[in-house]
């Protein structure tokens, strides 16, 4: 093995194998440059992936480029939209500020002037109300706690002192248990969506004047993530009937039992076309997650190219969907080491975005949106191609222009399969934007206990992360599910999944305000 401190003399002295080796050591160097520059870039450098449109560029050549990538975007941008349809015009925000929110409960507070400004200096005549000034401030009053009393009275024959009765306890979120169910339910959100170690809540307990352990919590979260077991197990057969699913995963450390060491365990996030989000939880990144959990899956599913993927997809069944997001990824991580290519990839797959932009605005429906992207996205990719086919033969394999084409060409299929379909998506960030839950909650929590309790979080992550996508507070929602899942019907457990709830709670609100309606106009 040849090192630093081999001997001149041990050198080799073919001129065709020292010009391989020259060769090997300045792609080493590069290499290492890259490595240096992608380190200097992740501590110092910001982290956004969007191209400054200010920036200037070192090369004409490229400015060129650009300069007629944008004279194309303009002609083609306007999506042939109706002649009388004009562009929509941003609302600008109000000046001053917005008015509180209407919801709240108002606390009347009155002023009065002093009796001696209630007399008039003209005539002596006592002054009459003739209108009010209302000054309104946001106040906040502290959580409180209090302790419900069920108090059973029993019944008895007078005459005999016989026959005692007593009703039966209303359904308790656990039995025998002393926490109702929006204690339960703060617990579970201030946790699990507010990101809260249970050891701060303890805390934040004891300036209330009640003493709650940790430990005593954690039997609790793990009680009410057996009663939460049955909605999430329904949300995963939902899903999996769903025409597509976006997935991802991230790690969290898991305790291992020894010296207080951690490993790593795997959440995975499922999430259907009805914003049902399910978490599964993996003591490894093997492949076998991903093939137990999605089983005989045949639709179509949107992940990043991890490779333990691949195993399902030979399946045959399900059809890959790539995500653009990760492809531009490579390309923003390459700008610094070649900006010439890096920049025009960037600039392209920009157009990309637009026309996704352009057509939310105008709020396509999926069967508009698959032809709005057949006459404007699918003349893009084609030009990304050659460009792609071009970049390959420009530079070297290893550098990171180069595996950031390799990726993109390796992924080319995918990535162009949202054209076929409107109801898929350009990317995955919808899947990335859902992980965020648990990596905001990884900074707080640092870790989980066991894989028991990694798969109980997921239970309830599963729950929460569907709230938020439901656009749902998951207080509300869990004070309710938890008061009733125990005896709610297995046969309509429809209506506890979070999206339906919160139409069947829309339904009903309806409900109560048309019946007030027809009160009063009846009264």
């Amino acid at each position: 093995m040849i090192t630093s401190k081999t001997p001149v003399d041990k050198l080799p002295m073919d001129v065709t194998t020292l010009r391989q080796m020259v060769l090997q050591l300045l792609m080493d160097v590069d290499d290492l440059q890259n490595q240096l520059a992608w380190y200097k870039r992740y501590v110092f450098g910001r982290k956004s992936e969007k191209l400054d449109p200010q920036q200037q560029l070192l090369f004409d050549v490229l400015e060129e480029q650009l300069e007629t990538i944008e004279k194309r975007a303009l002609a083609e941008n306007s999506l042939e939209s109706s002649s009388d349809q004009g562009e929509k015009k941003k609302t600008s925000r109000r000046n001053g500020r917005s008015p509180l929110p209407n919801h709240l409960p108002r606390e009347r507070v009155e002023y009065h002037p002093s009796p001696d400004e209630l007399v008039c200096s003209e005539c002596g005549g006592h002054k009459q109300a003739m209108g009010k000034e209302v000054t309104e401030e946001l106040d906040y009053v502290p959580a409180s706690f209090v302790v419900r009393q069920h108090v059973r009275i029993k019944y008895a024959c007078k005459q005999c002192q016989e026959g005692v009765v007593i009703a039966d306890l209303p359904p308790r979120p656990i039995e025998k248990g002393r926490p109702g169910t929006g204690l339960l339910a703060h617990i579970l959100t201030s946790k699990y969506a507010d990101h809260l170690p249970l050891n701060r809540l303890q805390g934040i307990f004891a300036r209330h004047g009640v003493d709650l352990h940790r430990s005593t919590m954690c039997d609790w979260v793990r009680d009410s993530a057996a009663l939460l077991w049955p909605i999430v197990a329904q949300m995963k057969r939902k899903l999996l009937q769903s025409p597509k699913i976006h997935t991802d995963d991230t790690p969290v450390p898991v305790q291992d039992g020894s010296q207080g060491k951690t490993r790593k365990g795997f959440l995975w996030a499922y999430i259907d076309i009805k914003n049902n989000v399910v978490f599964d939880y993996t003591p490894t990144h093997s492949r076998d997650g991903p093939l137990k959990f999605l089983g005989d899956y045949a639709g179509y599913l949107q992940a990043d190219a991890y490779k333990g993927y691949d195993a399902f997809f030979e399946q045959g069944k399900a059809t890959e969907v790539g995500c653009w997001a990760h492809a531009r990824r490579r390309f923003f991580e390459a700008r610094e080491t070649d900006p010439t290519h890096a920049h025009e990839m960037m600039a392209l797959i920009g157009r990309l975005y637009a026309v996704e932009e352009q057509a939310k605005e105008n709020g396509l429906d999926a069967f508009q949106l698959k032809s709005v992207r057949q006459r404007h996205s699918k003349p893009v990719l084609e030009q990304i191609q050659r460009r792609l086919e071009m970049g390959q033969k420009e530079v070297l394999p290893k550098s990171p222009i180069g595996q950031a084409i390799g990726y993109a060409r390796g992924q080319w299929l995918a990535l162009n399969r949202y054209l076929d379909n409107g109801i898929l998506d350009i990317d995955n960030n919808l899947a990335e934007r859902v992980l965020r839950i648990v990596a905001i909650g990884r900074k707080n929590w640092m870790f989980a206990g066991s894989d028991a309790g990694a798969e109980r979080a997921a239970i309830i992550y599963s729950v929460i992360a569907s709230c938020k996508l439901c656009q749902i507070d998951p207080f509300s929602y869990l004070r309710d599910v938890l008061s009733r899942v125990s005896i709610h019907p297995a046969s309509r457990i429809n209506e506890l999944l979070p999206g339906e709830w919160k139409k069947l709670r829309q339904e009903t609100e309806a409900a109560d305000v048309a019946r007030m309606v027809d009160m009063e106009e009846t009264s």
